[in-house]
């Protein structure tokens, strides 16, 4: 018995690991993704959530200030809440404009939809997200001024890093990201399907926010994500379009960030797993499925830990099997 349960784990993991290299190779595809230089047209309200950001804050907004882009198409606005420094004063100098986030905030997405509230009768375009310890690439509006003029009305840019060096920590969080990068977000970009969104460095349509923008869990940029596909919008993947955010480096931190992105990524599967399904099945959505898989994640990670801990004990109580994974294992 146990061992039919464990062949029925290592299939499940193996079929899901199989998937996402086989839809990884797509990345090297070479394909015309058909978006165009375009004039600067798009009016843009850059939106950065800010909580005791005072170091970092105004190093974001002065590379905000320094875009290849008309400063006449762009706003930006600090999302102050909860703060006990003065990042309000140091956003301010630097020359951004303040929302006071006067609602109580379990998570970013609650400053976002704040501040969506207090900007839905302005003249904007489209919406840019970022994080307070980031530094944008000069070219980064530039490159989104392309993509919504060529008829994307969400896309993701590239996220880099600017502490790969520090230790081990910073350089996996950054492998991790180059990786999300090119093998995911890059391979959806090749064969037509939804990108994810991965939480700075990303644009939406105005109109798409004010229409339905209301995440429930902490993880709104994965909700987020699954909501665009729902409702038949592709995410775009923007390579040119970079954030350089900071990557943590101690061990707490990390633990903590990724434990967070977890516990939202398993309610996102938890609340839309059943619609897409629903929507794979009715519309023959891929993204539907994709999105579905990647919300998996976590509870993956969890049946490979099970995996490998009945394999330990089938070591210790002499119970061979016979598979590629069981192989590496007594080996290793």
């Amino acid at each position: 018995m146990v061992q039919i349960i464990y062949y029925s784990l290592f299939l499940i993991t193996l079929l899901y690991g199989l998937y996402f290299i086989i839809t990884g190779l797509f990345a090297f595809k070479d394909i015309d993704l058909n978006i165009r230089n375009h004039r600067a047209k798009t009016k843009f309200a850059i939106l950065i959530a800010a909580r005791n950001e005072a170091q970092v804050i105004g190093d974001l907004i002065k590379s905000l200030k320094e875009q290849n882009y008309s400063s006449n198409l762009y706003d930006i606005y600090s999302l102050i809440n909860n703060c006990t420094d003065n990042t309000k004063e140091v956003a301010k100098k630097a020359g951004s404009k303040i929302i006071s986030v006067n609602v109580p905030v379990k998570s970013k997405g609650d400053a976002l939809k704040y501040a969506f509230k207090r900007l839905k009768n302005k003249d904007y375009d489209a919406y840019i997200i970022f994080d307070a310890d980031n530094i944008v690439h000069p070219d980064f509006l530039k490159k989104m001024n392309d993509a919504y003029q060529s008829g994307y009305k969400v896309a993701q840019g590239r996220k880099d890093s600017k502490n790969i060096s520090d230790n081990w920590l910073t350089a996996s969080s950054s492998l991790f990201h180059y990786i999300q990068n090119f093998f995911f977000n890059k391979s959806r970009m090749k064969i037509n399907a939804a990108s994810a969104i991965n939480g700075t460095g990303f644009m939406a349509d105005k109109n798409v926010i004010d229409d339905w923008f209301d995440p429930k869990t902490i993880t709104e940029d994965i909700e987020f994500s699954i909501m665009c596909v729902l409702r038949n919008i592709k995410i775009a993947y923007i390579d040119d379009a970079i954030t350089y955010d900071e990557q943590p480096t101690d061990f707490k931190t990390s633990w903590n960030q990724r434990n967070r992105w977890s516990k939202g990524i398993i309610e996102c599967n938890r609340l839309y797993r059943k619609k897409l399904l629903i929507k794979f099945l009715k519309d023959k959505d891929f993204s539907a499925l994709d999105k579905l898989l990647f919300s998996s994640a976590p509870i993956m990670q969890t049946l490979s830990v099970i995996l490998t801990v009945i394999l330990g004990l089938f070591s210790i109580l002499g119970i061979e099997l016979n598979d590629l994974f069981s192989y590496f294992f007594r080996l290793a």
